[in-house]
């Protein structure tokens, strides 16, 4: 028995282990965690609920790359 899920990231499904946290599925995603906002499943998730989110089966995220800049 398999513990991947699918799971949509900006639009695109990718598969990952079942319940990895956050900040984990964003690493290896190729993100820095530092330097990006998260929408999950329509909502804006605040930055200290991160560790404890751990993604399920058919989750939406959002993940947009904070760019600084003048």
């Amino acid at each position: 028995m398999s513990n991947e899920i699918t799971l949509q990231v900006n639009g695109e499904n990718h598969r990952c282990s079942s319940q990895t946290p956050l900040p984990e599925l964003l690493q290896q995603l190729g993100f820095n965690p530092r330097l990006v906002a998260v929408e999950y499943n329509g909502e804006i998730l605040h930055r200290q609920f991160w560790t404890e989110t751990k993604v399920q089966p058919g989750d939406r995220l959002e993940v947009v790359t904070i760019v600084g800049g003048g």
